[in-house]
C-alpha cells in the first residue's frame, strides 16, 4: 500500500473540533491503514485578511484507494462537515482535506495534482508534515523533505499541545 500523506485546515466552526472529526473519519476509511496524525497548528491564513486564523495539521496513512477514490472520500468528508465551495480562493473554510502525496506517484489531471502543486511553499504543510514523515522522504519532482526544513525554519505557526 502506497504511504499517503493528507493535509487537513480549518478556520470556521470550532476548527480544533473539525479537524479532530476530520481525523476520526480518516481512520474509519475503507482499505485504509492509519498511521498518524500532526500536532496541530494555528497559522495566519493565505487569503482575505478579514478571516479567522487556520488549524493544521498532516495525516499519514496507507491505503488501497486509488488516488482518485480517495480524493472523493476526502470530499465527502469535507461535505459532511459542512464544507460549501465558494468562488473566493483561500476563503475562509469548515474544513479542506488536501491530498498532498500518494507514495511516489505524480499525478497530474484535472480534478487532482500530486504532489500537492503548493506544498514546498507553504509552511502549514511542512512543518507538520514533518511531525509525521522521516526527512529522507523524496517528494516526486521536489526532492528531500528535510531539504525543505531550513525554510521553513522560522515559521509563523504555534503549536497547540492539545487533540486526538
Amino acid at each position: 500500500m502506497p504511504e499517503v500523506y493528507i493535509a487537513l485546515g480549518s478556520n470556521l466552526d470550532d476548527p480544533v473540533r473539525q479537524l479532530d472529526q476530520a481525523v476520526a473519519a480518516l481512520k474509519a476509511l475503507p482499505k485504509t491503514h492509519w498511521h498518524v496524525v500532526s500536532p496541530y497548528y494555528y497559522s495566519k491564513p493565505m487569503g482575505p485578511d478579514d478571516q479567522p486564523d487556520y488549524v493544521n495539521a498532516v495525516a499519514r496513512i496507507d491505503t488501497r484507494l486509488t488516488p482518485l477514490a480517495l480524493l472523493d472520500r476526502l470530499q465527502w468528508i469535507e461535505r459532511r462537515q459542512g464544507r460549501v465551495r465558494k468562488s473566493v480562493r483561500w476563503g475562509p473554510r469548515t474544513l479542506d482535506l488536501d491530498l498532498l502525496l500518494y507514495g511516489r506517484k505524480r499525478i497530474r489531471q484535472r480534478r487532482l495534482i500530486v504532489p500537492h502543486y503548493d506544498l514546498a511553499e507553504r509552511d502549514f504543510v511542512i512543518i507538520p508534515l514533518l511531525d509525521v514523515a522521516n526527512g529522507d522522504l523524496n517528494i516526486p519532482g521536489i526532492g528531500l523533505l528535510s531539504a525543505l526544513k531550513q525554510k521553513h525554519k522560522k515559521s509563523g505557526l504555534v503549536k497547540i499541545v492539545q487533540h486526538v
